[in-house]
């Protein structure tokens, strides 16, 4: 059987990052899913625009450049006003060709080279270069719930003031760990 250690980790901080989104996204009401602050991008604009890199990048991983030529990235930046559900859905898209493309996968594999706007790299570095890509848009989700629901914020990870009670029992520091404790706050 192929091992998968190494994906299995890069699996885990993906949707460790997914569940900081989605813990976000539950947060605020559906309004305020397409409201931005001071003329920046909202919440839809960012879980378009991850949706649709998502699903360039990993829509025939191994064998198609990820860069696809139906991909209209500038379209994703577009001022958008969607519902909860309509949202949710889009960014599933791209969750789902990323979990098939990693199910696909095996460490034995990233070493192989792929390319992205016709630029080579291995497989490891498109994947490291994702989950970056992701965390830094996760971020600005997370900002811009918080932001947005004010007093109302539920942390998503440790709350200002009890690291101490955490750090003697940090139960929570693996990625599939942490991810199971956003949903369960968020309801996500």
């Amino acid at each position: 059987m192929p091992t998968t250690t190494i994906i299995d980790s890069i699996r885990g901080e993906f949707n460790r990052y997914k569940a900081y989104a989605e813990g976000a996204i539950a947060q605020v009401d559906e309004a305020q899913l397409s409201q931005d602050l001071n003329g920046g991008n909202s919440i839809a604009v960012i879980c378009w625009h991850v949706s649709g890199n998502l699903r360039s990048r990993f829509t025939d991983f191994l064998t198609s450049d990820g860069e696809k030529p139906w991909r209209q990235r500038d379209e994703e930046f577009v001022r958008r006003v969607v519902g909860r559900a309509e949202l949710m859905e889009k960014w599933e898209q791209g969750w789902s060709a990323l979990h098939a493309a990693l199910g696909a996968l095996t460490d034995a594999q990233l070493g192989s080279t792929i390319t992205i706007r016709q630029q080579p790299m291995t497989v490891i570095e498109a994947l490291h270069r994702s989950l970056s890509h992701l965390a830094f848009h996760v971020g600005q989700i997370v900002f811009l719930a918080k932001a947005l629901r004010g007093e109302a914020w539920t942390y998503l990870s440790i709350p200002p003031g009890q690291s101490d009670a955490y750090n003697k029992d940090p139960k929570f520091d693996r990625s599939t760990a942490h991810a199971a404790r956003i949903a369960g706050k968020t309801g996500g």
